[in-house]
């Protein structure tokens, strides 16, 4: 099976030329603005391997989403993630798909682990397409010693605390804030991927619309090494945008629920309900998308 490098060398060396992108993060540039020279080569990816029938539905939830974006509210896109190509095709599949599409995909800003632009130069060059804020993640600090690795912690505070504060001055800036609630992508022999992270909760508590949205279809499969051997091949893409909800109504519900079962964790109470809810709507998109494969 054909790997990103075998298939997409040429394209990862023209990406890699063209980006500028700083490799290494600080306090400083957590804020990444995305290189429009470097989208062509992404967008060349998508149209070589995805399949007739792959597009977006519930495009008008997306609409809705920036129209109150634009009226000054903070707004979330809560993506499933099965995929490096997950933003990739997001992206594609929304400018492609008329209306307001263009508009949207520019007001997205996702937020993106600093693994993503540090470890290998191939990756930093896709990532850096997209706007970005780039964040110290929780996963990346568990095993690390308070003493020996003192200064790394001092550095994740530093990077964190900076992208939070960028955070809360452009949310109400028209801006659509894009978040993987697994904070990785789903592998599945390890079920533990699937699962909301708990730090979910704080977007969900100081925002005020949400949007989910199902990914059906991977162009890009998760492999066991570097993203440049992870395995490509065709595939529908089907991303399906369902209807915005208020993030309070959202999660007081969900805790309420929590509540009369007895759970005393609210706020992983809550994130679990963004991941039924996605489920639920992947599931239903994908019996859709398997009819395709049959036209």
């Amino acid at each position: 099976m054909d790997t990103l490098v075998t298939m997409f060398g040429d394209i990862i060396k023209q990406a890699m030329g063209l980006s500028k992108t700083a490799t290494v993060v600080t306090e400083q540039n957590v804020y990444q603005e995305g290189e429009a020279a470097v989208l062509p080569c992404l967008d060349k990816m998508v149209e070589t391997l995805a399949l007739p029938g792959s597009g977006v539905e519930g495009l008008e939830n997306l609409e809705d989403l920036l129209a109150k974006a634009e009226s000054g509210k903070s707004c979330l896109l809560l993506l499933e993630h099965y995929s490096n190509m997950d933003l990739t095709t997001f992206s594609y599949f929304v400018r492609k798909a008329g209306g307001r599409g263009v508009d949207i995909d520019r007001a997205v800003v996702a937020i993106a682990g600093m693994k993503l632009t540090e470890d290998n130069p191939a990756v930093a060059a896709f990532a850096s397409a997209y706007t970005r804020l780039v964040i110290y993640p929780s996963r990346s600090l568990q095993g690390l010693d308070a003493e020996k690795d003192h200064a790394e912690i001092v550095r994740s505070n530093a990077i964190n605390r900076a992208a939070m504060k960028t955070l809360n001055d452009i949310k109400v800036k028209g801006k659509l804030i894009l978040v993987f609630p697994s904070g990785t992508r789903y592998r599945p022999w390890d079920p533990s991927t699937k699962k909301g992270v708990r730090e979910i909760d704080s977007y969900l508590r100081s925002f005020d619309y949400l949007c989910p949205v199902a990914m059906n279809g991977v162009l890009l499969k998760v492999g066991q090494g570097e993203m440049v051997d992870d395995p490509v091949g065709p595939d529908i893409v089907r991303i399906t945008a369902g209807p915005v909800q208020s993030c309070a109504e959202f999660r007081e519900k969900a805790r309420a629920e929590a509540e009369a079962a007895g759970i005393e964790d609210k706020k992983q109470a809550a994130v679990d309900a963004v991941m039924a809810r996605l489920e639920e709507m992947h599931t239903a998109a994908e019996e859709k998308r398997q009819k395709l494969f049959n036209k």
